[in-house]
């Protein structure tokens, strides 16, 4: 039996992409997300803790939405896997209170963050 979600905790992420299999390639290639495919227009990823969903049912909307962050235990390390898997980095390596974080941009140009406390 698995446990219930938690209340009021993020529990999914859905974007809306233009191109399910390279969202996938690009995710799991800079991640090593894993997916499910629920059809043509639908595919659920997991990062082995959280799942979310890329969808083509919608145009992608990157402006104004939420900053979603990852964790890296390396960051220097993300950021390559970033750039190998074709990502654009749209903020450099920069500093903050508890750690250190990148921003960068996928093909359907939504801002995501990567950070990590060295």
């Amino acid at each position: 039996m698995s446990t219930p979600p938690e209340n009021c905790r993020i529990n999914y992420i859905e974007l809306n992409v233009r191109n399910i299999n390279k969202a996938k390639a690009f995710y799991g290639q800079a991640f090593g997300w894993t997916f499910t495919d629920y059809g043509p227009e639908y595919a659920e990823f997991s990062d082995g803790a959280m799942k979310g969903g890329l969808t083509t049912t919608a145009p992608p909307s990157p402006a104004g939405g939420p900053l979603v962050i990852l964790y890296a235990n390396q960051l220097e390390a993300a950021r390559g896997s970033v750039l190998a898997a074709g990502g654009t980095i749209s903020r450099e390596i920069f500093a903050f209170p508890g750690g250190r974080r990148f921003h960068f941009k996928d093909a359907d140009g939504y801002e995501l963050a990567v950070w990590s406390k060295d």
